[in-house]
């Protein structure tokens, strides 16, 4: 199945081979007369066609690259955009910011359905500094070594040669000495590249305080809130959402730990945190990548027809990688393809419950990109974090209902369930951790790695629960934040996820109460795109944008009586 993309501006089978190939479409629209609305609404129509098509260019040069970081040609291929296209389309951009909001026909444009992107329009101007076109085409090119790093990363089990990720599957082996054994050898490899990735994001650090100065902030982190269009919460609001999550979310993960510590019969080790508290071995969901695709399509028919419709049709595009292998970029991610509207989702599946839990999500964000791939312009598209977690999170959830396509054992499904509903309970101090960490180290650029290091632990103590004995295990524990590829890649890019997943547990008890109710008020909140505020999109979708301890202790409260259940 081939998506055909007729341009009404561009020509078609346009390819981005040099800058000189499209600078004459950005200067078209540059020098273009604009003499009354509708004229304005035909320029920013044409605008949104050469965006979405620069947009899916870059899109599959990153895709093609995490999917082999062995190809150097391909790396090129991407670090090729990086350093010699976009540096040349951010002042131009600016330029058309600037000429659409001088337009003297911008007042009669409808303004309720423009005002979301007028406002970030305006933010853009406001923090666009030329002297930092060099720095983050610097940024793009020497964030994504932390790939290339990782993605190189290997070890030896039981004679095999295994990815980081796929060696991971042994901490939930029922044999402690396995359990040990791969614990240590992941941190041995992890431990060897400690000074290499303290090196990199020393670099990074300070090329991205040099942004925030150059563009008239105190310090990165501020510059970032303006960056990101947090017009919805403060940096006082997520200090505030870490003591919530430390006086109502901890208290649960020690409940947790306490129990796993009495089933167990021992004192815990980090290696005993994922083997399953009656010692079964790990529950093995699906076989190979094609098999959790199948399953996939099959549970979200059971909770929406078109849900499944939206995952058949990447497959049916070949939108999908789904296997660990070596030489594969880490993590996972749901890259949305602005001109064909069907994104691309990219993983390292190992057979283990997290990644049918990765695959549901991932699976979120694609359903997102089809419910919103009518709107307009590329532009509305573009959805804050925050809305774009919630629809991922959310998907996380209302799925259960299909889920016994991978655990058709009623018992297996109930093992699945606890382990994914304490793993929520469990990753909110992680991500307010990370989220702290961040505020610390950007409010403190000038820091040592030594201080660095010593915060980390401070950290760790402060959201841990004391459980966990890290004895003679001090120095991995101290890098574990290294394994956070957002710090690397995507700066404060991570309390988001702590929000949409308090908007996804609402979404959740909605979904119990009244399900045609919910899966309808959350598609239709999906297909606003961001042309709402975050607020309105929550409220859409029949929940509340809220972080503040009262709501925290609600949803803890219902999470935990599903857990007893």
């Amino acid at each position: 199945m081939l998506t055909i993309i007729h341009h009404k501006f561009l020509a078609d089978k346009l390819k981005i081979t040099s800058w000189e190939v499209i600078e004459p479409y950005f200067n078209q629209l540059l020098t273009r007369e604009i003499n009354s609305k509708a004229e304005l609404e035909t320029w920013l129509k044409h605008r949104s066609e050469l965006e979405a098509f620069v947009s899916e260019d870059i899109a599959w040069r990153y895709v093609r690259m995490t999917c082999d970081t062995n190809n150097k040609a391909l790396e090129e291929a991407y670090l090729f955009f990086v350093s010699e296209i976009e540096p040349k389309i951010s002042p131009i951009s600016d330029a058309l910011n600037k000429k659409l909001i001088a337009c003297p026909f911008l007042g009669e444009l409808d303004q309720e359905k423009y005002f979301i992107y007028l406002r970030g329009l305006k933010k853009e101007i406001e923090i666009y500094r030329e002297e930092n076109v060099p720095l983050m085409a610097k940024i793009a090119a020497e964030s994504q070594k932390y790939g290339t790093i990782l993605g190189g990363m290997s070890v030896e089990m039981e004679g095999k040669e295994l990815t980081l990720q796929q060696a991971s599957n042994y901490l939930k082996n029922p044999d402690r000495n396995l359990r040990e054994e791969a614990f240590r050898k992941i941190n041995e490899k992890r431990a060897a590249h400690t000074e290499e990735l303290d090196a990199l994001f020393d670099e990074l650090i300070s090329l991205r305080h040099q942004v925030a100065i150059n563009a008239g902030f105190d310090n990165f982190r501020d510059y970032m809130f303006a960056a990101m269009g947090r017009f919805d919460y403060t940096p006082q609001d997520c200090y505030n959402f870490h003591e919530a999550i430390q006086l109502q979310v901890l208290p649960l993960v020690k409940a947790i730990n306490e129990k796993r510590k009495a089933s167990l019969g021992y004192e815990l080790r980090p290696w005993d945190m994922e083997v399953d508290v009656d010692n079964k071995p790990a529950l093995e969901p699906f076989t190979s990548g094609a098999d959790l695709l199948e399953k996939t399509i099959k549970c979200f028919a059971k909770v929406d027809d078109y849900f499944a419709y939206c995952i058949k049709t990447m497959d049916d595009m070949n939108r999908l990688d789904l296997e660990s292998r070596k030489g594969k970029s880490p993590g996972g991610y749901n890259y949305p393809m602005a001109e064909t509207s069907v994104p691309f989702i990219f993983m390292n599946a190992a057979s283990s419950t997290r990644d049918v839990e990765t695959m549901l999500h991932e699976g979120g964000h694609a359903v997102h990109s089809f419910l919103s791939k009518d709107l307009e312009l590329s532009a509305f598209k573009n959805c804050p974090s925050e809305v774009a977690e919630l629809a991922s999170m959310s998907m996380e959830l209302i799925s259960y209902e299909g889920q016994d396509e991978f655990y058709p054992n009623k018992e297996d499904f109930s093992r699945a369930k606890e382990e994914h509903l304490e793993g929520i309970i469990k990753i909110l101090p992680w991500i307010a951790t990370i989220d702290k960490f961040q505020h610390w180290i950007y409010s403190n650029p000038k820091h040592t790695r030594e201080e660095r290091k010593a915060y980390w632990v401070q950290l760790s103590k402060e959201f841990g629960t004391g459980m966990v004995n890290w004895e003679g295990l001090e120095q991995y524990q101290a890098y574990t934040w290294q394994k956070q590829l957002h710090l690397y890649e995507v700066p404060f890019y991570y309390i988001e996820y702590g929000m949409a997943q308090l908007g996804a547990l609402s979404v959740w008890r909605n979904y119990l109460n009244n399900k045609p109710a919910a899966v309808e008020a959350y598609k239709k909140a999906l297909s606003l795109g961001y042309t709402k505020t975050i607020g309105e999109i929550y409220e859409t979708a029949g929940i509340k944008f809220d972080f503040s301890e009262a709501y925290i202790k609600s949803l803890m409260e219902f999470v935990n009586a599903e857990l007893k259940k």
